[in-house]
């Protein structure tokens, strides 16, 4: 994990220990003269295009956001320019679980995969990697709009509730994405990791609200068109990443449907091209449209069906009492009345109470590693909540500490005990400690027995909103569920650490203007041993165009590349828009931007 000493990024630094557990290492030194070369084409090739169809000037966006053309980003300059704006980057392994991705948008910090994709996969790779992330994503940060509704998004998605069958989604992206990157891997192994994928996607019964938001992150941060349906301009980090789907997208054949709160309704498949894409009118309506799917949530509905979602979900949650009380635990069972309103709320295995987000003394998951349940409602023949009980009224009806108490709610629930202790948060009565406690259901259900324990009485007429997690993660020690499987760390072979080499030195030759005599031996030796390659001789072809000092070796290299485009179908657009950049040089076009 990265050191966090390392980092002057007030974001960074500010991140709780649940989510530090992600961070890994950029190692830089990794990245190889080939990765080098690989991001620069996409650079050179993603301005060349989309300065005209991008939402936000991609040269200045980049500069602002610390990033070149020339070379992959370093870390911490990253986090040294986008400081300024408020944000903050971290490299992590690949994909990380969705609620710990919304979670690091909510404290303004950019995940960024660490890996770059390989050359074959230089158009476009499932796998995140550093090209999409900051490439895609830390440009347009510098538009305050944006990233306001990112951060937005990141808060309310982290509060969404997930089920074990988005883990499971999950994981077999993961999966996916690793095999498409790795080296030498059988065809049949990656056919068979896309049909468990479809399997999973086919088979996830009623979406869960973080897959519902998820649709909405992919049309939109991810995926999103902005403006008028017949002049969009791009803002969606995997179309900015995307040197083949960033143009393919702009075509007729791709269908651009206003964005509304009905996106919800279209599922995504990040292995294929995008059939359709959203487009907004502004970022307000981007938030517009979260607000409305926000407020069918848990954590803004509360109730019996929140509570439901949270059983369903067999996740840690944390339900909310009116008094401001928060259970934290895996959600069990409940009790509802012939209204349709809760009467009680039960959690399995280890539970934790907290106000405001801290956890209360005394009350964490070793206390109440059973489990916590407790009634929820009025006491019949009261019209005011208990929570607003003052002392006075709690003596009028015979609840004080170390006298018997006899209490009847609404609901028919019976409680029946000595009072140890009475809480109080604020003027809001949020907790009452019974010892040798019954409770029991007016049907004679028994909820709570003496030989129990004590028995903790959460206080509170409704159940006022549910969400994803603990309340106090940090207390409750709550570690989000992690992928075992990792991504595959690269080890090369002599031939091919000579291919570096290769382009180690065409680097050299074209920054220091110097060793111009050696492109001809250079071409030589990729015409002969490296004939997969066509990049490198892209790199030495733009250095005797610019220098015009060898026009016998330019028309040769030209042949050599005319040829490829057309034995190697794969290879054709990726020469041809490489040639397209030389004709136009990404230098001159920067100097015409706004």
């Amino acid at each position: 994990m990265s050191d966090f000493n390392d980092f002057n990024n007030p974001q960074v630094r500010n991140l709780p220990k649940h989510l530090r557990q992600f961070i890994v290492e950029q190692h830089y030194e990794k990245y190889t003269p080939v990765d080098q070369a690989v991001w620069r084409y996409v650079m050179r090739q993603n301005y060349s295009y989309l300065k005209d169809v991008a939402y936000y000037p991609y040269i200045k966006g980049l500069q602002r956001a610390g990033l070149s053309i020339e070379y992959i980003p370093d870390l911490q300059t990253m986090n040294d320019n986008l400081g300024k704006l408020g944000w903050g980057a971290v490299t992590v392994d690949g994909f990380i679980p969705p609620a710990a991705f919304m979670e690091y948008q909510a404290y303004r910090v950019l995940v960024i995969a660490a890996d770059i994709r390989q050359i074959n996969h230089i158009a476009y790779t499932p796998a995140p990697d550093i090209i999409h992330e900051s490439a895609g994503h830390a440009p347009i940060i510098a538009d305050m709009d944006y990233n306001n509704y990112l951060s937005y998004f990141g808060s309310i998605g982290a509060k969404a509730m997930f089920s074990a069958k988005d883990f499971e989604l999950y994981e077999a992206i993961r999966t996916l994405s690793i095999l498409k990157e790795a080296v030498d891997v059988p065809e049949y192994e990656i056919i068979k990791a896309e049909q468990h994928l479809q399997y999973i996607s086919d088979n996830l019964g009623e979406p869960s609200e973080m897959a519902l938001l998820s649709r909405l992150h992919w049309w939109t941060v991810e995926y999103g068109l902005i403006g008028s349906l017949d002049d969009p301009k791009i803002y969606g980090a995997g179309l900015l990443s995307s040197i083949g789907e960033s143009a393919s997208c702009m075509m007729d054949t791709v269908e651009k449907i206003p964005y509304t709160i009905d996106t919800l309704n279209y599922a995504y498949d990040i292995t294929k091209t995008q059939p359709q894409l959203f487009v907004t009118e502004t970022f307000q309506n981007l938030i517009h449209v979260l607000e409305q799917y926000a407020d069918t949530m848990a954590f803004r509905k509360g109730g019996q069906e929140s509570i439901m979602k949270a059983i369903e979900c067999n996740n840690t949650a944390t339900a909310v009492y009116s008094s401001g009380l928060q259970v934290t635990g895996v959600f069990s069972d409940m009790g509802i009345d012939t209204d349709d309103e809760l009467t009680f709320i039960k959690t399995t295995g280890p539970s934790a109470l907290a106000v405001e987000g801290r956890q209360l003394k005394g009350h964490g998951k070793l206390y109440h590693k059973d489990g916590f349940s407790s009634p929820v409602g009025k006491l019949k023949g009261c019209a005011l909540p208990l929570e607003d009980f003052i002392p006075d009224l709690l003596k009028d009806h015979d609840i004080e500490e170390g006298h018997i108490a006899r209490l009847q709610f609404e609901s028919g629930i019976f409680v029946t005990g000595k009072v140890r202790k009475i809480g109080y948060h604020g003027d809001k009565l949020i907790l009452i400690a019974f010892e040798n406690c019954t409770v029991k259901e007016s049907n004679g259900n028994i909820l709570f027995q003496p030989e129990w324990g004590t028995y903790d009485m959460a206080i509170g007429e409704k159940i006022v909103s549910v969400f994803n997690g603990a309340a106090d993660k940090e207390a409750y020690e709550e570690i989000p569920p992690m992928s075992t499987k990792t991504t595959e760390r690269m080890t090369y072979d002599q031939k091919t650490e000579a291919l570096h080499q290769v382009y180690q030195t065409v680097r050299q030759i074209r920054e220091s203007g110097e060793g111009y005599a050696a492109l001809p031996d250079l071409f030589d030796v990729l015409r002969t041993s490296y004939r997969q390659d066509w990049l490198a001789a892209m790199e030495i072809l733009e250095i005797v165009n610019h220098t015009q000092q060898n026009p016998a070796l330019e028309k040769e290299i030209r042949i050599y590349l005319e040829m490829k485009t057309a034995n190697e179908p794969e290879h054709k657009k990726l020469i041809e828009d490489g040639l397209h950049v030389i004709a136009n040089p990404v230098s001159q076009l920067m100097t015409t931007e706004d």
